[in-house]
């Protein structure tokens, strides 16, 4: 499977072309919706989301609620476009009207791709770049990743994304009862977090990065449950899973570092400390004693939960811009302001969990058979039998 994205952040709309989503999965526009309003809400999140009420409109690929096996397309428009009709038009416009219509940007924000694509790209008004680096358009993804994470549900397999750490707030290690508990007490919490006492800190946390002009990170962990073993391989770099997850995480906008299990931890610990104790029973066959490892072992699933983590630092446009220079004058002057938001992580959440569940659900469609989704089903129920008799 696969899919590419297209659009600026205040263009008309947002596209995904999804290819190799297998026929027969039942699919209709709420199940991306749903995911869509997820990622618009959390505590931090700036004026743009009261304008965008995400919606998505699936233009080919699903007929009578069902995938076809061709592509599918994906289109969510955008609102605020009635704006900027004008500075972002598509037809070219007249050399009187340039200054006033292209609000031109020359003063590159600190930590965005202003500069650095400016240059590669032969930009002098960063608009250029800004309008398409912007995280407006991991709202397409979050709808691939909802396809994906619908997919996964036919076969068993649970996808969720959560909050532990804002602004140097941690919260506890959560112990629930099961992962569709994790989902309903984040799913309510502001932040995203289970933790309740670790919420109300987070929130305040925000509340003075946005009081002070700033802007502040933190980390999310990304869950999945019922994944068969062996999927994924080590016999080539380009085919182990948990690469491809940490590729994923980390083309998210502002994410900086990605661990799975205990992550960094490993390397203060010793190897007895580390590595998981297999067991073996009758009812499951062979698991694990602990998971510091996060599901994998060789770039494969072991049948343990894939835990995986993603640091997203702070969003760089602030409101109390930090000293740039003018690509025309190259004189210094403060970083222009975009419209942002002072804390993006509990949305960043959604989106970890949609690129997480769009490379599992690849390497499952990969795996196990291509075409059908009843097949795939067939194939994967088989792995699980062989791999609790061997």
């Amino acid at each position: 499977m696969r899919y590419l994205t297209a659009g600026e952040s205040h263009g008309p709309q947002l596209t995904t072309i999804l290819e190799g989503i297998p026929a027969g999965l039942p699919l209709t526009a709420e199940d991306i919706n749903e995911d869509l309003a997820r990622r618009q809400k959390g505590h931090g999140r700036g004026r743009r989301m009261q304008i965008e009420k995400d919606k998505v409109q699936i233009l080919s690929g699903v007929r009578h609620g069902y995938t076809l096996g061709s592509p599918i397309t994906l289109v969510v428009e955008n609102n605020d476009w009635k704006h900027w009709t004008k500075i972002m038009g598509i037809e070219p416009i007249a050399a009187d009207e340039m200054e006033e219509v292209k609000r031109k940007i020359s003063r590159p924000r600190p930590g965005h791709a202003d500069l650095n694509g400016a240059i590669k790209y032969g930009h002098r008004d960063m608009r250029n770049v800004l309008e398409r680096s912007s995280a407006r358009e991991t709202t397409v993804r979050v709808a691939a990743g909802a396809v994906a994470k619908k997919l996964l549900e036919q076969l068993g397999i649970k996808v969720v994304g959560h909050v532990l750490e804002i602004g140097g707030i941690e919260a506890a290690s959560p112990i629930y009862e099961s992962l569709e508990q994790l989902a309903a007490v984040t799913e309510e919490s502001p932040v995203r977090c289970f933790d309740k006492e670790a919420e109300p800190k987070m929130m305040q946390a925000i509340d003075d990065a946005k009081q002070n002009g700033d802007s502040i990170g933190g980390v999310v962990e990304v869950i999945v449950e019922g994944m068969p073993v062996g999927v994924g391989s080590y016999v080539q770099y380009d085919r182990k899973l948990d690469a491809k997850i940490a590729a994923a995480m980390i083309s998210i906008n502002a994410f900086k570092g990605v661990e799975f299990g205990i992550g960094f931890e490993a390397a203060r610990l010793p190897g007895s400390q580390v590595h998981d104790e297999i067991l073996w029973n009758e009812q499951e066959g062979y698991t694990r004693k602990t998971n510091n490892l996060g599901g994998f072992e060789g770039g494969m699933t072991n049948g343990m939960p894939i835990v995986v983590r993603g640091v997203m630092k702070p969003i760089p446009t602030l409101y109390k811009p930090l000293k740039s220079v003018d690509i025309e004058t190259k004189e210094e002057f403060e970083a222009s302001i975009e419209r942002s938001d002072s804390c993006a992580v509990p949305a960043a959440s959604v989106v970890a969990e949609a690129v997480v569940a769009w490379e599992v659900a690849n390497a499952i469609v990969e795996q196990f058979g291509q075409d059908r989704l009843d097949l795939i089903a067939d194939n994967v129920e088989k792995m699980r039998a062989y791999a609790r008799e061997f």
